[in-house]
């Protein structure tokens, strides 16, 4: 006569909890990583790092500050884009004083390269200035801290850590005045000439969209 085996003591999950289980494999993800290359070791660094750290975003935030020229700012994004998995991948990046065509070249270079660019032309301050109004007018790198002391009511610091929640409130009003001065050099537009012009609304838009 067969043996009837023993239970083993352990309880077996029922369809409910099999299920269950099968969901959570199913809806667990790897957490989008974003990877935003600067110019700047600080400046834009500090205020693109802050975004993460103020609205909580449901995507992972690496950004690089590296003190470099266009051209290698692009490659060295490339190098480290080789290295790791990332959703995105952004260079941040201003006209200055380099070489005519080089800021061009960049551009293209990071295109080619499958890279979003937020440039400005002349200054990343082009943008903190479009929080306070409409900006048209081509000026010196100087003039844009002149007129951001003049503004905030307290001397601009180029490496604030402060200037994301200083100049939030007024962000909706500088994404709608860079996108109208993008606008305004219609379909023929040379980033390298048209001053100034900036795309760093761009890059805003998209990390807002990650947002709770």
């Amino acid at each position: 006569m067969p043996r009837t085996p023993k239970p083993s003591g352990r309880k077996l999950p029922d369809k409910g909890e099999q299920l269950s289980q099968k969901r959570v494999v199913k809806t667990r993800s790897t957490r989008p990583v974003f990877l935003i290359v600067c110019e700047g070791k600080q400046t834009e660094s500090n205020y693109f790092k802050a975004f993460e750290l103020h609205l909580h975003l449901s995507i992972t935030v690496e950004v690089v500050g590296l003190g470099d020229n266009t051209l290698n700012l692009v490659r060295q994004a490339g190098k480290r884009a080789k290295q790791g998995a990332y959703s995105q991948v952004w260079c941040v990046f201003d006209r200055d004083s380099f070489p005519a065509g080089q800021f061009n070249e960049a551009l293209v270079l990071a295109e080619r390269e499958g890279f979003k660019v937020a440039y400005s032309n002349e200054a990343f301050e082009l943008w903190y200035l479009l929080h306070f109004y409409y900006h048209d007018t081509g000026i010196a790198r100087v003039l844009y801290e002149d007129k951001l002391t003049e503004r905030l009511g307290k001397p601009y610091r180029k490496n604030d850590p402060a200037m994301y929640r200083l100049l939030e409130d007024l962000q909706p009003a500088a994404i709608r005045n860079a996108q109208t001065l993008l606008d305004s050099y219609g379909e023929v537009h040379n980033p390298e000439q048209d001053n100034p012009c900036t795309t760093v609304h761009l890059l805003v838009q998209e990390l807002n969209r990650h947002a709770p």
